[in-house]
């Protein structure tokens, strides 16, 4: 073909492209978990094309804890995480030059716990010394437990922990194998009463922020090494979620129909219920009528910095700069003030 007739067919080709179509920008995020209720936006964003609008191709994976999620992004296997922000300060405390970034917090309000029998021995953190408990190896909750030994006062070292496999959890609670469990107060919670149990009545919950732990918990945490080569795509990808997040307050019912067409022998009515829960206990601090979902206090953040490090002996206290870049929000006025409909 003459040369002119080539230049004259790539014309015709950059001619065909939209104005203002973006490049798209592959990003691989892993969850915290199996697919649930409260990572519905996610796959609301997905399905709704809010990623592509940003030229974003985004693919999510399951995964296998929240503090496995920080580890995960950290070693390259992923862009972008569902993790919890305490792994991410510890992990910054040793290995600062590949801890991710958190852009957007997501659980403001720690569901850090431990669930034992009612009709059990155990009433409070005094009472755990010489007995068993059991969680996940890669449960964040339990990835805390040593600090909160500390900060509630008992000897850690004195509680047997036994790792188990997720879903043999609360089984092994109430069949009596372990003592107790820890977790997150949520999964516990739904989790038995897929059991036939009654959380009410049935279980009773030592929380971690009742004792000393008032801390932060799962954010949207980025790569360092994506952030610095693509802060667009990482300013896009809160801008869509951020827009499933408002979309799902408004009508859960259509970010459930995201989750169910992935995993349609979920039991819609109970997933329902961990989403709710997740918005209007996990989600829903006080702050966020002030500063917005999304973004965090800073006193409370110093302070939660603060605990970590003290509690546990950590070898340097990072600063919320290095954890945090709050740069990547949207503005206040699009971020939910409330999780209320």
């Amino acid at each position: 073909m003459p040369i002119r007739h080539c230049l004259a067919a790539l014309a015709a080709s950059f001619l065909a492209i939209p104005l203002g179509a973006k490049a798209e920008t592959d990003i691989n995020m892993v969850l915290n978990w199996k697919y649930q209720g409260p990572q519905v936006w996610f796959l609301l964003a997905q399905d709704k094309g809010y990623f592509a609008e940003e030229g974003l191709n985004v693919s999510i994976d399951q995964g296998e804890g929240s503090a496995a999620a920080i580890t995960k992004v950290a070693s390259g296997a992923y862009d972008a995480g569902f993790g919890d922000i305490n792994a991410l300060i510890d992990l910054a405390a040793h290995r600062p030059e590949v801890a991710p970034v958190g852009v957007y917090m997501v659980y403001n309000v720690p569901p850090f716990t431990i669930a034992t029998r009612r009709d059990g021995p155990i009433g409070g953190p005094e009472d755990l010394p010489g007995t068993t408990l059991g969680a996940p190896a890669n449960d964040a909750a339990l990835k805390l437990f040593p600090a909160f030994a500390r900060s509630a006062g008992f000897d850690g070292d004195a509680v047997e922990i036994l790792n188990m496999a997720p879903n043999l959890r609360e089984p092994m609670l109430m069949r009596g194998q372990v003592d107790g469990v820890i977790g997150y107060y949520s999964t516990i919670y739904f989790s038995a009463r897929r059991l036939g149990l009654d959380p009410e009545t049935d279980l009773h919950f030592i929380n971690f922020n009742d004792h000393g732990l008032e801390l932060y918990s799962n954010a949207i945490v980025f790569s360092r090494e994506f952030v610095t080569e693509h802060p667009e795509a990482v300013r896009g990808f809160v801008k869509a979620v951020n827009r499933a997040i408002q979309d799902t307050i408004a009508d859960p019912e259509i970010a459930l129909d995201s989750l169910m067409k992935r995993e349609p022998l979920l039991d819609r009515e109970m997933e329902r219920d961990v989403l709710m829960s997740a918005m209007q206990v996990e989600m829903s601090h006080p702050e966020i009528a002030e500063i917005g979902l999304g973004d965090y206090d800073d006193a409370r953040m110093e302070n939660a910095l603060d605990i970590i490090a003290r509690i546990n002996d950590l070898p340097r206290r990072p600063e919320a700069e290095e954890i945090f870049d709050r740069s990547f929000l949207p503005p206040r006025d699009e971020r939910p003030s409330t999780l209320k409909p």
